[in-house]
């Protein structure tokens, strides 16, 4: 614990405060579902929840080759990759925008009916959540280009450890919240 670094530890707090805050929301869900009125299956799932999912673990994967090829010293290709993982993230909250647009035409509006709308909240926060990653993405993404346009930048870029430290947290958070994510589509396809 105490060879922990003070900005992990906080990161991982922060899980913690994420997952307390899912967890709650989610048994509001189950609770409103549980003794909703309405039946189960009356819409189809959107299906771009699912194409979503699918974008997210791609993105899942990318970043975790940025750690691989940091490791080799290629910052040229962890701008590449880093900016892959970033475009999927946006592309990811483009398809729950459209997967909304899709409840909102079978006629689930945000205030329509209560587990309709713990489904609208729920998938926001994890989108608000997506783009604070996506923030430090960009400030992580447009450092790495940066130094990667000179040799000397590069060594020290690469020798920091406190880059080390922030692709480290930035892995450890993207794929929280892709496995956050794949709990609550899980929940949405047995609950929906």
């Amino acid at each position: 614990m105490e060879r922990m670094p003070p900005l992990l530890m906080l990161l991982y707090l922060g899980m913690v405060g994420i997952t307390v805050l899912f967890v709650i929301l989610v048994g509001a869900y189950a609770q409103t579902r549980y003794f909703s009125a309405l039946p189960s299956g009356l819409h189809p799932f959107p299906r771009y929840f699912s194409i979503s999912t699918i974008v997210l673990l791609v993105s899942s994967y990318t970043v975790n080759q940025a750690r691989r090829i940091y490791q080799q010293d290629d910052t040229s290709n962890l701008v590449r990759c880093l900016g892959a993982t970033m475009l999927l993230g946006a592309i990811f909250t483009g398809l729950q925008i459209l997967g909304w647009r899709e409840l909102a035409t079978q006629g689930a509006f945000f205030t329509s009916e209560s587990s309709y709308t713990y489904i609208y909240l729920i998938s926001g926060l994890h989108i608000a959540h997506v783009l604070g990653g996506l923030v430090f993405l960009l400030v992580l993404l447009l450092r790495t280009l940066h130094a990667s346009r000179d040799a000397v930048r590069t060594l020290v870029f690469i020798r920091n450890p406190y880059r080390r430290l922030q692709l480290r947290m930035l892995t450890v958070y993207w794929h929280f919240i892709d496995v956050l994510w794949l709990g609550l589509f899980m929940l949405f396809l047995f609950l929906y």
